[in-house]
């Protein structure tokens, strides 16, 4: 894996860190990968296989 820096504002963090505390992802990573994953087959994977 590539690593690279994200700025972004506290409450997004608070809400990443919400998220590891109650057991739901392992880590802050996880859930930002889970959701770039989630927003990549929404706007960009799924949108190209239905013009393929």
């Amino acid at each position: 894996m590539r690593l690279i820096t994200v700025k972004m504002p506290e409450i997004y963090v608070e809400g990443l860190d919400e998220l590891v505390k109650i057991g739901r992802y392992s880590s802050r990573s996880e859930v930002i990968r889970v959701a770039i994953r989630d927003l990549l087959k929404k706007e960009l994977w799924i949108s190209e296989s239905e013009f393929s």
